[in-house]
């Protein structure tokens, strides 16, 4: 499959191109069986905040959201560990990357096509993991929803890629793993690629998305 016209390619961070469970999996040994119900829960909350946070009109930055709902995966767990908690954080400041990230980064630019973040990571907290992952070269445009204040999948989120980039939407392809960002940006008027790599079903919601691939692999031939 081919998607004509698209100009650039504009992914998604936490999930798509990092992988979000990577700080949980290197303290596995301190949280023991627990481990897993912690990370899930961890990212579950982190996504359940940012949007109760926007609908309450209530901002606060994806650091702040991400510690927030750290503390409650941890406490629910029954997890008190200051020191632990502090490793947690400082590692979801350098997640790593997923392997086929760089590799699709590259390709893309060695193509000619531009190359953008739509995040809601804070600036310090995409600096710092573009960075540490070696993905900051590759990259033409890392945008914060910090920008527009909001999270998504508000539009306003999206129209600040079209405004940052200057390309109309309908010539961009935005790739997230997050079903709900995929429909989002799918209904604001992107070509979407849904990243499937866990095989789960799409979400029932607006927006015709354009293409599913399981890895960041396909990226490139969808789009030259």
């Amino acid at each position: 499959m081919k998607l004509d016209g698209i100009r650039a390619c504009v992914f998604d961070a936490y999930g798509t191109l990092f992988d979000v469970h990577a700080p949980v999996a290197k303290v596995a040994a301190a949280l023991g069986d627990k481990a897993d119900a912690v990370s899930r829960m961890w990212r579950d909350k982190q996504l359940q905040y940012t949007w109760l946070r926007s609908l309450m009109g209530a901002h606060a930055d994806f650091l702040a959201v991400t510690a927030d709902a750290l503390d409650y995966a941890l406490a629910a767990h029954g997890v008190s560990n200051a020191p632990l908690r502090a490793r947690l954080l400082d590692l979801y400041m350098t997640l790593d990357a997923y392997p086929d990230a760089r590799r699709c980064l590259e390709t893309l630019k060695s193509k000619g096509l531009t190359t953008a973040i739509l995040s809601n990571g804070s600036p310090a907290m995409l600096d710092a993991a573009t960075k540490s992952a070696g993905l900051d070269a590759q990259l033409d445009h890392v945008l914060s929803i910090e920008q527009v204040g909001i999270y998504k999948p508000d539009p306003r989120v999206y129209q600040l890629a079209v405004d940052e980039l200057g390309i109309p939407a309908a010539d961009m392809l935005f790739v997230s793993m997050n079903p709900w960002d995929a429909s989002g940006a799918a209904n604001f008027g992107f070509k979407v690629a849904r990243l499937n790599r866990l095989g789960v079903p799409p979400d029932n919601l607006p927006g015709d998305i354009s293409a599913e691939v399981a890895t960041l692999d396909a990226i490139p031939d969808l789009v030259s």
